[in-house]
């Protein structure tokens, strides 16, 4: 059984819920990371995902002015590192979401998406 702490990426990309959200998009595009986690001190107060950048910018808000806090996902669901691949894809897939924050403790330890789970299921040909 595959758990999250196996795939998960430690690659994280961290902002506050005060932070711009153009700059909160350039920290995850540095990081190349489709969201970023949202810390209140070193507490999990949200997460921003590349869907809810892109909802920000279709408002036609300032990204430099809006906040990160007006766009994250509050609260968000998390898991821990000892999650099974399985049992995290159900969590995301009944709630909608591609990004996943793990959590050991009160830590952020990693993120996992979509397409990390998908990738343990998919075999890559081998070479001949």
């Amino acid at each position: 059984m595959t758990l999250l702490r196996d795939l998960m990426s430690t690659r994280v990309a961290l902002t506050s819920p005060d932070t711009p959200v153009a700059e909160a998009a350039a920290a995850m595009v540095k990081a190349n990371v489709g969201s970023a986690v949202v810390m209140q001190g070193r507490f999990l107060a949200g997460i921003l995902t590349e869907r809810d950048v892109l909802r920000s910018a279709a408002s036609g808000e300032d990204l430099r002015a809006a906040r990160v806090s007006d766009w994250m996902t509050p609260d968000p669901q998390s898991a821990s590192p000892d999650t099974s691949v399985e049992e995290a894809a159900e969590i995301m897939l009944k709630n909608g979401f591609r990004h996943l924050p793990v959590v050991e403790g009160r830590t952020v330890c990693g993120v996992v998406s979509l397409r990390d789970l998908f990738a343990t299921r998919i075999r890559r040909p081998q070479p001949r």
